[in-house]
C-alpha cells in the first residue's frame, strides 16, 4: 500500500484494510446476482466506497463490458483507483450522476443509501441511468436491534466515547425498517419488485480487529477521531464484551442481516 498523507485517503485505506474483506466482500455476489450482471454489460456502482462491489462487477462483465464507480468521498475514490484502474471512477453525489439516461444494464449500490442526503433523488437517478427492463439493486443493513454484536458495541461507545462516536455506528442501520425502505422507493416512483432479507457471515480475525475496524477505519470516515488512549481502552473492553462471538480458531464470526431491494427500470 503506497504511503498516503491526506487524512481522507488514510481513513479510506484503513476502511479497505479493516472492513472490506471481513464485512462487505461477501455481499458482492448476492447483489450482482440479484441485478443479473453478466458478461459484456454496463454497470454503475453508486456510493462505491473503495470499490469492492465495482471490482466484482468488473470481473463479471469482462473486457467487453464497462463498470463505473461513483462516490462523493475523494479518499475512497483514490484508494479504489489505485486497486483497480480498469474501472471508471467518478466523484459524484448519489442524486447527481454524470451519466446519460438509459446507459447502464444494471445499477447497484451496496450499503451506501443510508448516508445519502436525499435517498429519493438518488433512487430516481439510479432508475434514470438504467435501460428499460434493466435492474436496480440496493443493499442496506437491517435494523440495529436485529443485528448481533452492534447493539452492545454501540452502547459501550455511547458510555465511553460519547454520542458522536455511538451515532457513527448507529448510522449504517437507519434504513433497517422495511416499510420505511419501501416508502422511499415508492416516493421515487420506483416500486420495488422485491425486498428480501438475507444474512451473510461477517468474519474478522478477532474481536480486536472488528473493534479496530470501527474505531480506526469507520469513525474517521465520518469525521469522528478518538484519542489513542481511549481507543486502546475500548479495544480491551470490546474483547471482554464480545467474547461470546469468538470461534474456536480465534476468529470473530457473526451473521450480518441486510435487505436487498430490487427495482426494474
Amino acid at each position: 500500500m503506497p504511503e498516503q498523507r491526506d487524512p481522507a485517503t488514510q481513513a479510506a485505506w484503513a476502511y479497505e484494510r479493516l472492513h472490506v474483506d471481513a464485512l462487505f466482500r461477501v455481499w458482492a455476489d448476492p447483489v450482482l446476482d440479484a441485478a443479473a450482471v453478466g458478461p459484456g454489460e454496463s454497470v454503475l456502482d453508486v456510493a462505491c466506497g473503495t470499490g469492492v462491489l465495482a471490482r466484482a462487477a468488473y470481473d463479471r462483465v469482462g473486457p467487453q463490458g464497462a463498470v463505473t464507480g461513483s462516490d462523493v468521498d475523494p479518499g475512497m475514490l483514490a484508494v479504489a483507483a489505485s486497486i483497480e484502474p480498469g474501472v471508471r471512477w467518478v466523484r459524484a453525489e448519489a442524486g447527481q450522476q454524470p451519466l446519460e439516461d438509459d446507459c447502464c444494464d444494471a445499477v447497484v449500490s451496496q450499503f451506501g443509501m443510508m448516508f445519502f442526503p436525499d435517498p429519493v433523488a438518488a433512487v430516481r437517478e439510479m432508475v434514470r441511468c438504467t435501460r428499460p427492463g434493466g435492474l436496480v439493486v440496493v443493499a442496506v443493513w437491517d435494523d440495529l436491534e436485529r443485528s448481533p454484536v452492534y447493539p452492545a458495541w454501540v452502547d459501550l461507545l455511547q458510555r465511553r466515547a460519547g454520542t458522536a462516536a455511538a451515532d457513527a455506528l448507529r448510522a449504517p442501520f437507519v434504513l433497517g425498517d422495511v416499510a420505511r425502505l419501501q416508502g422511499l422507493f415508492e416516493a421515487a416512483g420506483a416500486a420495488p419488485v422485491s425486498i428480501t432479507s438475507e444474512r451473510r457471515p461477517a468474519v474478522f480475525p478477532g474481536v480486536r480487529s472488528m473493534a479496530e475496524a470501527d474505531l480506526r477505519g469507520w469513525l474517521p470516515v465520518l469525521g469522528v477521531h478518538l484519542d489513542d488512549d481511549l481507543v486502546e481502552d475500548l479495544l480491551v473492553e470490546a474483547e471482554e464484551l464480545l467474547a461470546a462471538y469468538v470461534a474456536s480458531d480465534g476468529r470473530m464470526v457473526f451473521d450480518a442481516p441486510a435487505h436487498l431491494v430490487v427495482v426494474r427500470a
